[in-house]
């Protein structure tokens, strides 16, 4: 797909279901889109208050500070151990760096990259920005020759799929087979709910039991837009192959790829405290435990969604027709057309909503029962 014929957004297509929804008598509950609700904690918003005589220019790197958080917080929260700071790059959001990856390692016509089946859209958006071809794909038997980059999501954007540390291996084996870059998106990281998550942390491809101490060809990606509530903040980071982020870095400083310096403050406050994070994590375990069930009492299927911030379901009918029964009933969602091909009958919803719009949601699902 050219530059040039990149498609339209496809979040407009809601609109219709959207004006629907918000006729709804108690009001929308807009579980579309997975943008945090609560509020940012204090002690970040005083660390980029403090931060804002920001008169010189920041560091494409990262300052020495951010480095190091970045580096201590995967030894502490991922058991990723060995990495320095030449192996970190703070990013304006994961966004921009997954859709501009293929592109900054030189990818092209004739290189494909892959993604899982079910897949945030701009895995694909970024190979075409790039000129190269996506591939959906969650085996690596499937990969083919002229495989350049493999993405990885775990826990999955939108099913909620974690990978084990064997599938991480396999995967990266294929890769290596192929000559390929492997990134993992996982931004998600801190939110894994079913057994055995619920209890263990969910591995990193840079985990040792993985690749061991060879981190060559290989990267996560990682944001605190859903652990912290900095979504609007866009801050970011990448971590693993140094001669990748000495290859990224390189670009970013040409283009001027920089995150404003009372971020990178803030992020290093936000990397060290882990009170704020596991306060959120109950936030979305709550409101988990209360959508999950009426789902399931309304007839949908919970499907995967054992990590991540979102529920992954069918009803067994064209997601369309989903969207538009739970539009009626004052519910936004997303359908699975939106992730790829391969699930036309799935649609995502979202935890983050305020405690009381999910109660709404629940209520109303369970009111239906069958009927919905």
């Amino acid at each position: 797909m050219p530059l040039q014929e990149l498609p339209d957004y496809p979040w407009d297509l809601m609109a219709p279901y959207a004006e629907r929804a918000r006729s709804h008598a108690d009001g929308v509950v807009d579980l579309s889109i997975g943008s945090p609700v609560d509020p940012t904690p204090d002690l970040i918003r005083e660390a980029l208050a403090a931060a804002t005589d920001a008169h010189a220019y920041p560091q494409t790197v990262g300052t020495p500070a951010l480095r190091e958080a970045i580096v201590d917080w995967f030894q502490r929260r991922r058991g990723v151990r060995g990495l320095t700071v030449e192996n970190v790059l703070p990013t304006i959001g994961s966004k921009e760096l997954v859709a501009l990856l293929p592109f900054m390692l030189g990818l092209g016509e004739g290189d494909t990259v892959v993604h899982p089946r079910a897949a945030y859209p701009t895995y694909a958006i970024g190979a075409a920005i790039a000129g190269a071809t996506a591939l959906a794909s969650d085996d690596p038997a499937e990969w083919p020759e002229g495989t350049k980059l493999v993405w990885l999501n775990s826990p999955g954007n939108p099913d909620g799929r974690i990978l084990t540390v064997h599938e991480l291996r396999a995967a990266v084996a294929r890769a290596r087979e192929l000559g390929a870059y492997i990134a993992s998106d996982e931004c998600y990281a801190e939110l894994g709910w079913e057994a055995p998550w619920d209890a263990e942390r969910v591995p990193s491809i840079l985990d040792p039991r993985v690749i061991g101490q060879d981190r060559r060809n290989v990267l996560a990606v990682y944001s605190l837009s859903k652990q912290s509530n900095l979504a609007g903040y866009r801050a970011a980071f990448v971590a693993g192959c140094r001669q990748i982020i000495e290859r990224l870095v390189n670009v970013r400083k040409h283009a001027g790829l920089m995150l404003p310096a009372p971020l990178q403050a803030a992020m290093v406050t936000a990397l060290g405290d882990e009170e704020h994070v596991e306060a959120q994590k109950a936030r979305y375990r709550a409101r988990r435990e209360a959508l999950k069930p009426a789902l399931e009492a309304a007839g949908f299927r919970v499907d995967r969604s054992e990590g991540g911030l979102y529920l992954w379901a069918t009803e067994g009918r064209d997601a369309w027709d989903s969207i538009g029964r739970l539009a009626d009933r004052g519910i936004l969602a997303g359908p699975g057309h939106f992730y790829g091909d391969f699930y036309p009958q799935h649609v995502r919803l979202s935890l983050t909503a305020t405690d009381e719009r999910i109660a709404a949601a629940a209520d109303r699902l369970r009111g239906f029962g069958d009927s919905l």
